[in-house]
C-alpha cells in the first residue's frame, strides 16, 4: 500500500508532488531508471510507453513513445489535433542513485506552441516506513497545461504505487 500526499503550487512556479511508497529506496530507483520499470508505470492511464533509448548519465537521454491506447484517450488527441503516438526526450541533468534523479523535458508536442523545456527533480527519502518520494517540477507556459502535467504526473505516480503494490504482494 503506498500513501498518498498533495500536491501544491510553489510561489516560485514549481509544482510539488509527494508520495510514499512502502519499498525500498533501490526498488524505487530501479523502477525509474530502467526501461522495464519505466515502461512498466510511466505513462498516465490509457497510454502505453515504449522506451527507445535510455542514457542513464548526466548529460544522457531518455527517449520514448508514449502512444494513446484507450479509447477515450484516442480521441482527446485527435480532437486536439496531436498525434496518437508522441515522442518524448528528457535530459538527465542529475542522478544520485538511490537518492535524486533531475531531468530536462522538452515539450515539442503541443499544438500553436514553440517548443521549451522544463525541469523535474525527484528525490527520494528512506525511512523506517518506506520511501517518501518528492518530485518538483516547473510550471508549463499556461494554467491549462500546467493542470494537465500535474494530473498526469500524479497518475503516473499512482501507476508507480500500483506497481510496487503488485510486487510486494506477489
Amino acid at each position: 500500500m503506498t500513501d498518498k500526499a498533495t500536491s501544491s503550487k510553489e510561489t516560485t512556479g514549481k509544482i510539488r508532488i509527494e508520495r510514499i511508497y512502502h519499498a525500498s529506496a533501490n526498488e524505487v530507483w530501479d523502477l525509474w531508471t530502467t526501461s522495464k520499470g519505466i515502461e512498466s508505470w510511466w505513462a498516465p492511464d490509457g497510454f502505453r510507453v515504449e522506451v527507445r533509448k535510455l542514457d542513464l548519465r548526466p548529460g544522457g537521454e531518455l527517449i520514448y513513445a508514449m502512444t494513446a491506447i484507450a479509447p477515450e484517450q484516442v480521441e482527446f488527441m485527435k480532437r486536439a489535433g496531436m498525434p496518437l503516438t508522441t515522442e518524448s526526450r528528457k535530459t538527465f541533468t542529475e542522478l544520485v542513485p538511490p537518492k535524486r534523479i533531475a531531468y530536462r523535458s522538452l515539450a515539442d508536442f503541443i499544438p500553436g506552441v514553440k517548443p521549451y523545456e522544463f525541469m523535474t527533480g525527484v528525490d527520494l527519502q528512506q525511512s523506517a516506513d518506506g520511501v517518501r518520494a518528492v518530485m518538483t517540477v516547473d510550471a508549463m507556459h499556461d494554467d491549462e497545461w500546467t493542470q494537465r502535467l500535474v494530473m498526469g504526473r500524479e497518475n503516473e505516480l499512482d501507476n508507480l504505487a500500483k506497481v510496487i503494490d503488485r510486487k510486494r504482494s506477489s
